[in-house]
């Protein structure tokens, strides 16, 4: 894998097999309990009810939200979802099944992106692999269903088929680049051209490299990128041509140059600081070792990945005014390939400083885990004393596992080792904490397993000022949204062809007291996340019974 380390490796995996091995066990680290929490508010249980409404109206082409149309995104997260919960039934696993294969892709397309920027090298492309494969970001972007784990999968398979085409003149990667284009502006519109565009100025940037001509492949490709990516978009708007402004102004501009637009307004240094601190301890190799290094000392082909694959894509997510850490997923495949280039070009007594160095981190934040259990009621979590099983049995491996490879694999090797063994003993960690503390994560599964104790899981369910698309998953059916001032109720309806959606949101300002006793004769159940709003007692005043779950009140009659 290394230099000095080469044939030590190839006697145990080729590159090919080490690379599928750690697909294999990653895989299987994301999908071991995945199904033990429910879908968390708000984006991951709004992708999952929108997919759910899908399959239930079997209508692919108007998204709906709790009963109401929703163009927020393009639907190619919403059908990558259905097909998930086709795959894996109407649960939180067929909600994360999609998104997990969607990381485990992109593994391997930065492994092939390494192929090719090292020159063929496939050991140091695995490095480049394993490094992304164990950044925290990767992670939580795998666990957490957006619109960005799809979007940076197809603008890595964009990227691919680009260099493949520029570096070997093979035509089919053209395809590939325009199909995957195609589907990132299906995803989340312009934003995939990101990458794609700066791995392109990357490979001619100062470089002398030969262009290539503009083929009928070339034209080909922009056909298929119109015929794919345009063609949603297109029906909308000669289904109404008021879309063309939506989507141009409203979710193009607004999205970008509005800090309110969205709700999502962050610092200008939130990137600065976030990306950093999500790359670990891969981002801190990178820094660390670009200013040791020196620019001058960097060959043209990696000052291009640092300056147009990791920095100009995060000055420019940095100038938008909607900032999600996700959004910069899309700079991480740079940093993998970037650290692992560092990696195996500094001395060895430098890759063994940063072994030790990386190690004792991954053995502190394992004994943390270990203790968590007796220090979560100070921090406002819920874990019982089993939870430290897993981390304490993977901070045995990781140490036996040290101690049995010392001398058996070099330095930079076993980092690679360790690195993964930890992400593993992390990933299996993590779900008993995800489960037992779903309430405090904005999880809704406790609350419509308490009703279903009830016996009260089959009556309506009145939801008051939150908007709760965990709940109607959960359920399998809309309930009522009782708008009482949140702006997040507020929704969008210029588009809807009827009123049918007044039947699953009521405006409480223009209750009568017809209305609410219209609603008590269907026995409802009122949904309530701490107290209602001062001047509005009068809702729940009527109602006899009163349970708790966690933040929530259920207010009910028998």
């Amino acid at each position: 894998m290394f230099q000095q380390s080469g044939s030590d490796i190839r006697k145990v995996f080729s590159a090919h097999q080490a690379l599928w091995l750690f697909i294999l066990v990653l895989g299987g680290a994301f999908l071991v309990g995945i199904n033990s929490w429910g879908p968390l508010e708000s984006s991951e249980a709004r992708y999952a009810e929108i997919a759910r409404e899908m399959l239930a109206g079997r209508d692919w082409l108007h998204p709906k939200l709790l009963g109401i149309e929703h163009f927020h995104k393009p639907p190619l997260t919403y059908w990558l979802t259905a097909v998930g919960l086709t795959l894996g039934g109407p649960t939180a696993l067929g909600v994360r099944l999609l998104p997990v294969l969607a990381v485990l892709a992109q593994v391997l397309l930065v492994y092939g992106l390494g192929v090719l920027l090292f020159d063929g090298n496939r050991n140091r492309a695995l490095t480049a692999a394993i490094l992304y494969g164990t950044l925290p970001v990767v992670l939580i972007s795998s666990l957490n269903v957006t619109t960005d784990a799809y979007l940076a999968t197809l603008e890595l398979a964009a990227a691919y088929g680009l260099l493949r085409h520029y570096h070997d003149g093979r035509w089919w990667g053209l395809y590939v680049c325009w199909l995957a284009l195609g589907l990132a502006f299906l995803t989340k519109g312009p934003v995939g051209f990101v990458l794609p565009l700066m791995v392109l100025v990357g490979y001619y940037f100062r470089r002398g490299q030969t262009r290539r001509p503009f083929t009928w492949h070339h034209l080909l490709g922009v056909v298929l990128f119109v015929l794919v990516g345009l063609s949603w978009y297109m029906f909308l708007i000669a289904e109404n041509p008021a879309f063309l402004r939506y989507f141009l102004v409203g979710h193009t501009v607004e999205r970008f140059a509005n800090a309110e637009a969205f709700g999502r307004a962050k610092p200008w240094w939130f990137y600065l600081v976030l990306a950093p601190a999500t790359g670990l301890p891969w981002s801190v190799l990178l820094m660390v070792q670009a200013v040791r290094t020196g620019w001058r000392k960097l060959p043209q082909l990696w000052r291009n990945v640092l300056l147009f694959w990791i920095l100009t894509p995060l000055v420019f997510f940095s100038l938008s005014q909607s900032k999600l850490i996700l959004y910069v997923l899309p700079i991480f495949p740079g940093v993998a390939l970037l650290a692992a280039y560092y990696l195996h070009e500094m001395p060895a007594d430098q890759r063994r400083n940063w072994y030790r160095g990386c190690l004792g981190l991954w053995v502190v934040l394992l004994l943390a885990l270990v203790g968590l259990p007796w220090l979560a009621k100070e921090l406002n979590l819920t874990l019982d004393s089993s939870a430290a099983l897993l981390p304490g049995i993977g901070l045995v491996v990781l140490l036996l596992s040290t101690w049995h490879t010392r001398r058996r694999l070099p330095d930079a090797a076993q980092l690679l080792l360790a690195g993964t063994l930890f992400t593993i003993t992390l990933l299996l960690a993590a779900k008993p904490l995800l489960r037992q503390n779903e309430l405090a994560l904005n999880g809704i599964r406790p609350v419509v397993e308490r009703l279903r104790a009830e016996g009260m899981d089959q009556r309506p369910v009145l939801v008051y000022n939150e908007l709760l698309p965990s709940l109607a998953f959960a359920q399998g059916r809309v309930p009522m949204s009782l708008y009482a001032g949140n702006t997040y109720l507020l929704r969008e309806t210029q588009f809807e062809p009827t009123a049918a959606w007044h039947h699953t949101w009521l405006n409480t300002f223009a209750f009568t007291p017809n209305t609410l006793d219209s609603l008590r004769r269907q026995r409802p159940v009122l949904l309530v996340k701490g107290e209602v709003n001062v001047g509005q007692e009068w809702l729940i005043v009527p109602f006899s019974h009163q349970l708790e779950v966690g933040q929530w009140r259920l207010y009910y009659d028998w």
